[in-house]
């Protein structure tokens, strides 16, 4: 029997950019329970950290592939950039179901995007929290300098293309304004 109250959370872990701006983007959605900011760690040739946010979310507020979705429009998923060692673009599963299940999300996502996706599909081995004073970077100061260059632009796009799950819209005169 499940507990209506207490739905089970699912997992996923994102990479892409830089995990202040990407902990900005996911704790702003509906469905999303929480955003753990700092490194993670697959297995083999990826073994080494990168920056990294761990997510747990209710299936039944927000499916694996909108946040998917998010996350290919909010980083740079097409670009093979220098700095990709430290910015891994990847989706890390936790089970052979949902590594599944994001081949066939990235599959079907692609026809979205004109170049090709870089975004790799990887185990998740191990995660490794961002010090404490940088958690909840954005919110915490949203007037510092790099939140309004870097990290208000990608809320600003995910309230123009992802409104609908979005949880900060307050501004109900101007619903694609930032309330902030």
């Amino acid at each position: 029997m499940i507990d209506e109250e207490h739905p089970i959370l699912s997992q996923i872990a994102l990479g892409g950019g830089c995990h202040w701006c990407t902990e900005a983007v996911f704790q702003s959605l509906i469905g999303v329970q929480s955003v753990s900011q700092g490194f993670v760690a697959s297995t083999g040739e990826n073994e080494n950290f990168s920056e990294a946010i761990l997510i747990s979310f209710k299936s039944k507020e927000i499916s694996l592939e909108t946040l998917i979705e998010i996350h290919l429009h909010t980083h740079k998923s097409t670009v093979n950039h220098r700095m990709r060692k430290k910015y891994r673009s990847a989706i890390y599963y936790f089970s052979e179901v949902q590594k599944t299940e994001c081949i066939s999300i990235l599959k079907k996502l692609q026809n979205s995007f004109d170049d090709t996706l870089i975004t790799q599909i990887l185990p998740f081995h191990q995660f490794q929290s961002s010090r404490e004073e940088l958690l909840n970077y954005y919110y915490s100061d949203v007037n510092r300098p790099f939140c309004q260059k870097y990290i208000k632009p990608k809320l600003q796009l995910l309230l123009d293309k992802f409104s609908e799950n979005v949880s900060f819209r307050t501004n109900e005169k101007n619903p694609n304004k930032l309330p902030f």
